[in-house]
């Protein structure tokens, strides 16, 4: 078999061959083992910036290398003619590509980057993910030096932490930034670690672009600066409400108007805030509707009882704040409209609230007794009870204190409740 003969037969077999003038200039090359010139160039290049090529020692005898995530055997014996006479070197693939096998395939394809460098900054792999983060392809990447990659403070900076990965021979969890190719920022967490890559100890790193979450979380954080701001300078009384009930923030226009230190209200539970009223039930049952996401928000009216035992008649606006469409966070209760401050209002049975009502609309006693079926003792009774629990000695006196405790809304007519559940009932 002559020589023709060999280079015919190594063509279609995982082998590389080559050879080289004294110049380490290649002259000839093939084999199987790569599918174009420009790759076996690129292992040639690699190979003698790994071992010096033919001005290894004499004795070096074959080794192993690592290109491209494959494992080669090299004899490509050195010895000291080698400039003036040239050398011949073969490589033998023992090991697999890295598109061979469930493992490989995994790290070329999974979505996080992942790549492997020599010491000195050249990229001995890197898979689809890793080129992508550069707008280009793995074959772009691979035999290039990082500073043809990134700009010259990055690739500074990378350089350093790969040395000081090599120089503590551990892994390191950091969260790095990169100029991305269309110029923009880009942020990347993951690990960078040594390993052994052929012959020689390399950084390998492995991250995951999280350039759309750190921008979710800078807007979230804005949006919680923002909304905080709001909450303490604008004026509005207004505070966040666990699923429990409980007051998770407020803001300072709320403390100052329930006469309480901010920090006192903060774990409270909201339901000491309430009077005893009709308005509290009805409250009760729309919050149900709410935490339970039966409701996105709602408006109701609501008595609140201050640190000095005053209360004030106020509307609320209600918005659920949601985690999941299922699970509700909290609740925003936004004090929209308020009453006058005010000793507790005393108890009022439906009865006598509706007595009021009627006075107010300017019905004579006799009319009270036949609208509401009573007689006209039960009505004097009533009126009697109403003049000591009202403290007003007169009828116009008692229709002007039932508005002036909320206890008649100022908004309706005919008179009749703030919390009547019809416009035609009083009650």
């Amino acid at each position: 078999m002559n020589e023709s003969d060999l280079k015919a037969l190594l063509a279609p077999l995982p082998v590389s061959w080559w050879e080289a003038d004294g110049g380490l200039r290649v002259v000839d090359s093939g084999g199987g083992a790569f599918e174009d010139e420009r790759t076996a160039r690129r292992f040639l290049e690699a190979l003698c910036a790994d071992h010096g090529g033919p001005t290894g020692p004499a004795d070096a005898g074959p080794y192993q290398a690592c290109f491209e995530g494959r494992t080669f055997d090299v004899n490509w014996p050195g010895h000291e003619g080698a400039d003036r006479h040239g050398s011949r070197g073969v490589a033998v693939e023992v090991g697999g590509r890295p598109d061979h096998g469930p493992y490989a395939s995994f790290a070329d394809l999974t979505p996080a980057a992942a790549f492997v460098r020599d010491a000195r900054g050249r990229y001995l792999w890197a898979n689809h993910a890793y080129a992508h983060l550069y707008g280009t392809t793995r074959e772009a990447v691979v035999g290039r030096h990082l500073a043809d990659l990134d700009g010259p403070n990055d690739a500074s900076r990378f350089l350093a932490l790969d040395r000081d990965v090599l120089t503590q021979g551990r892994s390191v969890r950091h969260t790095l930034s990169y100029r991305r190719s269309d110029g923009s920022p880009g942020h990347a967490a993951g690990y960078r670690f040594p390993v052994r890559w052929g012959a020689g100890r390399c950084v390998a790193g492995i991250y995951v672009d999280v350039t759309d979450y750190t921008r979710v979380l800078d807007q979230r954080r804005r949006a919680e600066e923002d909304l905080q701001a709001l909450r303490d300078h604008s004026g509005l009384p207004c505070l966040r409400l666990s699923p429990d009930g409980r007051v998770g923030e407020a803001g300072t226009a709320v403390a100052e108007l329930l006469r309480v230190r901010l920090s006192d209200l903060v774990g409270l539970p909201a339901d000491r805030l309430l009077a005893k009223t009709p308005e509290r039930g009805a409250l009760h049952r729309i919050w149900d509707d709410l935490v339970e996401g039966r409701r996105r928000s709602a408006r109701a009216s609501a008595v609140l009882v201050d640190g000095d035992g005053w209360q004030r008649r106020a509307r609320v606006h209600l918005s659920t704040v949601c985690r999941t469409a299922e699970r509700v966070a909290g609740v925003w209760a936004v004090i929209t409209r308020l009453g006058l401050r005010q000793e507790a209002q005393p108890p009022l049975t439906a009865t006598q609230v509706r007595i009021l009502a009627l006075l107010a609309a300017g019905r004579s006693n006799a009319d009270v007794a036949g609208t509401l079926h009573l007689s006209r003792q039960a009505v004097d009774y009533h009126l009697s009870r109403l003049r000591d629990l009202l403290g007003a000695a007169t009828r116009p006196a008692l229709v002007a204190r039932a508005y002036v405790l909320g206890i008649l809304s100022p908004q309706a007519w005919p008179p009749r409740s703030d919390t009547a559940a019809h416009p035609l009932s009083p009650v």
